[in-house]
């Protein structure tokens, strides 16, 4: 039997659920998860191997306008799914009736790429609901076929994965047979901990931050990581830490323990935090944490 190999990208709106159903095809938690817009900020691959088949996913950052560098530099990562993309998932959520950028969704409209058109978050809504969404989407994306799924109940996530691997080329495998991704330890451990204070902290705080990881050595049986929170004020850097420092030992504990299962063995995190100003509309310090690749 032929091998089959290709590229498998998600692009939708903020909080649709891509980085849900990233996780589901993998099998691993790879893309953090919350309620909060703009979670996911960087491309990152997800790889599913069989014995005849190599599908490389691409969990991309919701599609937003602009409003700073960070957030041009994320959308960088959109347009560059639609440049290698065997089959494009567009994903949407029962009762969205747009897309945020209108030249996104010319594009996805005049795509050669085959398009499946994923209507996720069915068990929040009824069968009329869904019908309506099913029309309305058929009538908007023509070019595109029409599932729906539940990713976070894993509903209808077998059949796509099925008719994604109708659709790809017959090719070698891009990456060894053994890999899960294409990004290095570290960005794992960068991520869990950035997922934490996406959830613990409101307002700009948690888009004011962003994770290094300075420190990651593996010993037999546990793993030494030392990493820094940057953000952008001094007023930000006491919230972070919180009164006494609890606002931050809450961070590290919920963040090892989520490492500790990703890595299978203990962890030992240190947590510091630093003032690195206007970092987001920087293009040094952009490229410095892995946006502008240009």
């Amino acid at each position: 039997m032929a091998h089959k190999a290709g590229f498998v990208n998600i692009i939708g709106n903020p909080n649709v659920g891509k980085s849900t159903l990233m996780n589901a095809f993998v099998g691993e938690r790879l893309s953090i998860i919350t309620s909060k817009a703009q979670t996911t900020r960087h491309r990152i691959l997800g790889i599913v191997n069989g014995d005849d088949f190599q599908v490389i996913l691409s969990d991309t950052p919701g599609i937003i306008k602009p409003a700073y560098e960070l957030q041009a530099a994320m959308m960088d990562f959109v347009k560059s799914a639609f440049e290698d993309a065997d089959v494009l998932l567009y994903l949407v959520e029962l009762g969205e009736k747009s897309l945020k950028d209108e030249a996104f969704f010319k594009k996805i409209n005049s795509t050669e790429i085959p398009v499946l058109l994923l209507i996720n978050k069915i068990d929040t809504g009824d069968e009329e609901k869904l019908k309506e969404a099913v029309a309305l989407w058929s009538e908007q994306v023509p070019n595109a076929e029409v599932f729906a799924i539940s990713a976070l109940e894993n509903f209808g996530v077998e059949q796509v994965f099925k008719r994604v691997l109708e659709l790809l080329p017959e090719s070698p495998p891009f990456y060894p047979k053994d890999a899960l991704t294409d990004k290095p330890e570290r960005f794992f451990v960068n991520e869990s901990i950035r997922e934490k204070i996406l959830l613990h902290y409101k307002k700009e705080i948690p888009y004011s931050v962003e994770i290094e990881t300075e420190e990651f050595f593996e010993e037999e049986d546990i793993i030494r990581m030392r990493s820094v929170i940057m953000v952008e004020r001094d007023s930000q850097k006491g919230i972070i830490i919180g009164h006494k420092g609890a606002a931050i030992k809450r961070v590290g504990m919920e963040a090892r323990k989520d490492l500790e299962k990703f890595f299978g063995k203990q962890v030992h995190l240190e947590l510091y935090v630093k003032v690195n100003k206007n970092w987001r509309s920087s293009e040094r310090q952009l490229r410095r944490f892995g946006y502008n690749q240009s």
